[in-house]
């Protein structure tokens, strides 16, 4: 066969049923390269939490996330709602309750006008509950937002939507999309880090995972007392001679692994051994309260009951934004009261205000406030009607997730207002809705992050934080 044979015989088909393997395997491997997933020669020699440009100038550098999990009830806190006096007892008329998501009570269950006494705060005037008084004096810091709505109305699915984006729990959640964007300022701490106090949150571990991001962006939980975290510190016998040694032979097999598959989740584990090797020394510097005056400790709590342990969460959080953590989560649960509502609310306001006032008070006294993003928020409200579980209990509120308040301070935020408004009894919002995903595009405007093109390709298609919403809250920003 000579050229002109060879030449008459091919085809545009016969080229892609000879050579189309070879485009395939080529096309394969750039797609499995955009998502870290082809081997190559070296293991990555950047570190994935190195500091990183943001788009745009931020105003804050770091964001402490209060998260009160099992959804707080906004109407006896934050969103004073006099008319319902007028409807106690009563059954609401159809028409206003037709459309109404309800886990557990019915439509026509009777209104529960609150018991709570609402005082005005600060040269702004916000309103804020007899529960939380500490945090009221902190009013002219903080933007309350009372037109917060979500779809979802059980607690995973809301704490999933509210942390990722997504009722369905597996997505990156908002600190690490955070650390995945920024990187770190702190060689010797994690970039994210999770504290938490009371029962534990319903959506547990998935409210912090990095989901389809490599583990390296994933939160770290701290415990608050003892070691940070357990089996950091060396046992006895083994010195850090030896542990280092003992680290640098593991990294040697790590990088064999990863030479041959290329995952990055072997990269990220590295990472974390490295980390957690600087840890040993950085981690009780860090719970050492023993620089703190007396003052502090008494100002937030610390030593005292039933304040301690959320007032060490709370201390320690402002302590690691000093030491250039990028996130840190506080999770107390749980405000899932659908029973004995005035008693539990108590219990739990106990606890976290004074806490709370002192962290947005010492943060603003040392210049950090300005820097520092305060988010305080549970995943959705409590109804207005009432709910008896039994007869021998006294009422509670069902979920509700048409309208509920957060609030933010800090970090650019523009303090002593409040945006959006419910209607007169807190069914509905009347005024400026604000959808979850609007509250995550601003915190990641403060953070200097356009949220529509912080973005990881997975299985093919570009994800976000914000899905396919998200507007910044045009308000917030001071």
């Amino acid at each position: 066969m000579d050229l002109k044979d060879f030449a008459r015989i091919q085809t545009r088909r016969d080229f892609f049923r000879y050579f189309g393997g070879g485009l395939e395997t080529i096309a394969l491997a750039h797609l499995m390269s955009r998502e870290g997933r082809a081997a190559t020669d070296d293991l990555p020699r950047t570190n994935p939490l190195a500091p990183k440009a943001p788009h745009f100038a931020p105003r804050a550098k770091n964001v402490i996330f209060l998260f009160m999990a099992g959804a707080p009830s906004q109407i006896d806190l934050y969103d004073p709602k006099p008319d319902l006096q007028r409807w106690h007892g009563q059954a609401l008329p159809p028409s206003m309750t037709k459309d109404l998501k309800l886990a557990f009570i019915k439509p026509n269950a009777k209104v529960m006008a609150s018991p709570r006494k609402f005082k005005k705060y600060g040269q702004s005037g916000l309103e804020f509950s007899d529960y939380i008084p500490l945090i009221g004096r902190q009013a002219d810091e903080i933007c309350m937002i009372r037109s917060m709505h979500t779809e979802a109305f059980n607690h995973h699915p809301g704490q999933s939507l509210l942390m990722t984006g997504s009722p369905i729990p597996g997505r990156p959640t908002l600190g690490s999309w955070l650390t995945y964007g920024l990187g770190s300022e702190s060689d010797e701490l994690p970039a994210f880090v999770v504290l938490s106090s009371g029962r534990g949150a319903s959506g547990g571990s998935s409210n912090w995972s990095s989901g389809f991001l490599p583990s390296t962006y994933g939160g770290v939980v701290f415990r608050s007392s003892g070691e940070p975290i357990l089996y950091l510190t060396n046992p006895p016998g083994v010195t850090n001679d030896t542990q280092r040694a003992r680290l640098d032979a593991i990294r040697k097999l790590n990088e064999q692994r990863y030479r041959e598959t290329g995952d990055l989740e072997i990269a990220s584990r590295i990472q974390s051994y490295e980390l957690a090797f600087r840890m040993q020394t950085s981690g009780p510097e860090l719970l050492d309260f023993g620089q703190e005056s007396p003052k502090t400790l008494s100002m937030y709590g610390v030593g005292k009951e039933p304040t301690d342990p959320y007032a060490t969460n709370c201390l320690l959080a402002r302590r690691m934004v000093e030491r250039g953590v990028r996130y840190v989560m506080l999770v107390h649960a749980s405000w899932d009261d659908h029973n004995d509502i005035d008693e539990r609310l108590k219990k739990n306001t106990d606890i976290t205000d004074r806490p709370i006032g002192a962290l947005l008070k010492d943060l603003s006294e040392r210049g950090l406030l300005d820097e520092t993003l305060v988010v305080w928020a549970g995943e959705f409200g409590r109804t207005p009607m009432g709910e008896l579980e039994r007869a021998d209990e006294a009422f509670g509120r069902d979920h509700h997730p048409n309208c509920f308040t957060i609030w933010m301070a800090g970090g650019g935020i523009k303090g002593g207002q409040v945006i959006g408004k419910t209607d007169e009894i807190g069914l509905n919002v009347a005024e400026e809705p604000i959808h979850i995903h609007d509250l995550q595009a601003t915190i990641l405007n403060r953070m200097g992050l356009e949220h529509t093109k912080l973005t990881y390709r997975h299985l093919g298609r570009d994800f976000r934080l914000t899905d396919v919403g998200g507007d910044v809250i045009e308000k917030a920003p001071a």
